[in-house]
């Protein structure tokens, strides 16, 4: 915002003070001058005074009369003979003034008063100023080496904010840009320390399908002539090859969204056809596993991304699987409200834990209780990210051995 004007400066404490001082000062000066041209101009009445007593007694003393000599004192007249006169007794223009004892002393006591009055406002302007100074640079000395602690990489000192002036509304500007660059350090300070885990956790999940691996082809290089041992490893073989394609896709998937690279098309979609392609490719395994998943609503239409959101509904229902056991029911159901739509997928299968409630939507956390499941973890966390790309959010209900419901909420387009 613009704050800066004219007179933005003395909003400065500091300079305000210094101006304030400034302003007294010349008004002492003023009123000093004035003191002093009242009492030279009574020093000179003094003396002109003085002068004209002295030539009074010497004319008197010289026989002239009262009358001529007061006649002659306050006369305003000039002649060329009075100019002759005084020019024959060496009283010229150009005479050198210290002849003058009545005039030279006028001028050493003018001299005298304005160089005491010049020497008393100079040490208070001097003293002053340098008072400003001092202060001004304890103020830049300590900004320099709050800055200095930015540089370093220090934030836990702040600049001296005290007033409004120009240059503290430069150094707020400087602590808000520290402000920014904390958290942008502090931010990729998360992102590497994210990355690092992520890669690791990555590593984690890779190496005991590539151990598998290695492992099935030794066995299967090592009996070439047993079909039944060379069909057993080659069918795991590919379950291993497909839980290494799983995890690829699933970390592209959210790193695309973490980098907000997707764009969510959406549009009025039914919600049988969205559920009935989210789970196209889970029917067959839920018969196989001997698992119902039964879908109960009335036909509606709902605003989403049909792919992203059948990604998502997918996820939800195979971890559905993965939590339950042989003869258990996953039910898909749905229901308006004026602001919003939601889908709950709930299944009677192990439940969550408390422990483990507030942390299903980290990336590859596994419960201890799950060990036995499969996946990478990475599907809940997709999901979620997911539906809030979407501007909607995901939430769960849970009770340990009772079931698990998920809800996935749908703001209502406006």
């Amino acid at each position: 915002m613009e704050r800066g004007g004219r007179m933005s400066f003395l909003r400065d404490k500091h300079t305000r003070w210094y101006c304030i001082f400034l302003s007294s000062l010349f008004v002492v000066f003023l009123l000093a001058a004035i003191k002093i041209a009242d009492t030279q101009t009574k020093a000179a009445r003094e003396i002109f005074f003085a002068h004209d007593n002295a030539i009074a007694t010497s004319l008197l003393e010289q026989g002239i009369s009262e009358d001529i000599i007061a006649k002659a004192l306050t006369s305003e007249e000039e002649s060329a003979s009075g100019s002759g006169l005084l020019n024959r007794i060496g009283y010229t223009e150009n005479m050198d003034i210290n002849r003058l004892f009545y005039i030279s002393s006028v001028k050493d006591r003018m001299l005298s008063s304005i160089l005491c009055m010049e020497l008393f406002i100079s040490i208070l302007l001097i003293g002053g100023t340098i008072l400003f100074l001092c202060d001004r640079e304890k103020l830049y000395q300590k900004s320099e080496k709050t800055i200095q602690n930015y540089i370093d990489g220090n934030y836990t000192v702040h600049l001296p904010q005290t007033s409004d002036g120009t240059f503290c509304q430069m150094l707020s500007s400087v602590e808000q840009l520290a402000t920014m660059l904390q958290s942008q350090n502090e931010t990729d300070r998360k992102t590497k320390e994210f990355l690092k885990t992520t890669i690791s956790d990555i590593s984690h999940q890779l190496k005991t399908p590539l151990s598998a691996l290695y492992m099935y082809q030794e066995i299967i290089e090592s009996e070439p002539d047993n079909p039944d041992t060379v069909k057993e490893f080659s069918v795991k073989t590919g379950t291993a090859l497909k839980r290494i394609e799983q995890l690829i896709q699933s970390m592209l998937k959210i790193t695309r969204l973490d980098a907000g690279s997707i764009l969510f098309e959406k549009g009025h979609y039914s919600i049988s056809n969205v559920i009935s392609n989210a789970i196209s490719e889970l029917t067959t395994r839920a018969a196989s596993e001997n698992k119902k998943i039964i879908i109960d609503g009335a036909e509606q239409k709902f605003f989403c991304d049909m792919e992203w959101t059948g990604e998502a509904i997918g996820n939800i229902v195979k971890n559905a699987l993965d939590h339950t056991d042989s003869g258990g029911i996953i039910h898909i159901s749905w229901e308006r409200t004026p602001a919003m739509f939601r889908i709950l997928i709930s299944d009677n299968g192990h439940g969550i834990t408390q422990e483990d409630i507030h942390h299903i939507f980290k990336r590859f956390y596994r419960s201890r209780n799950d060990c036995h499941a499969s996946g990478v973890g990475l599907g809940l966390p997709l999901a979620k990210a997911i539906m809030e790309g979407q501007g909607g959010f995901l939430s769960v209900q849970s009770e340990y051995s009772q079931g698990t419901t998920f809800t996935l909420s749908f703001l209502t387009e406006s």
